[in-house]
């Protein structure tokens, strides 16, 4: 049965670029990206789930979140229907060598293949550029 799922995302900000992962729709044949996060587990408070995620993600701490606001995220991904409760922050990574890297690999807990994030400039968002997910994120972070 289809449900809302919540999530939190965060978006580190280092010289006008922010981390994000680069995801593909097979279905569409689209590329996008989305910055690092996950499901809110019951319970949980959406910025610890920011630390566990990053912390299982790319073995990262976290530190200085703050809330920016939430995203309404309805959107399809290889044909199925989705539906999100996107809680936004920006935060800073506590190892600040990981700033430096142009991209870091993560591991998602339920799939083997790793993942890349790295860091890309809010200019290579928008319209006929690169797709930023989940819709409404760019404005956010523009405004």
């Amino acid at each position: 049965m289809p449900h809302i799922r919540p999530i939190a995302i965060c978006v580190f900000r280092h010289h006008g670029k922010i981390l994000v992962f680069e995801g593909h729709d097979p279905r569409k044949d689209e590329t996008f990206y989305r910055p690092l996060g996950g499901g809110i587990e019951f319970g949980e408070r959406s910025a610890d789930t920011i630390r566990r995620e990053l912390r299982e993600e790319l073995g990262a701490e976290v530190c200085d979140l703050v809330y920016l606001g939430t995203l309404e995220n309805i959107f399809t991904y290889d044909g199925e229907p989705g539906h999100e409760i996107v809680q936004v922050y920006d935060g800073a990574l506590t190892e600040s060598g990981l700033y430096e890297q142009a991209v870091i690999l993560g591991h998602e807990a339920d799939v083997e293949k790793p993942f890349q994030a790295m860091w890309k400039s809010l200019d290579e968002f928008g319209p006929g550029k690169s797709i930023l997910y989940p819709d409404g994120l760019l404005e956010m972070l523009s405004g």
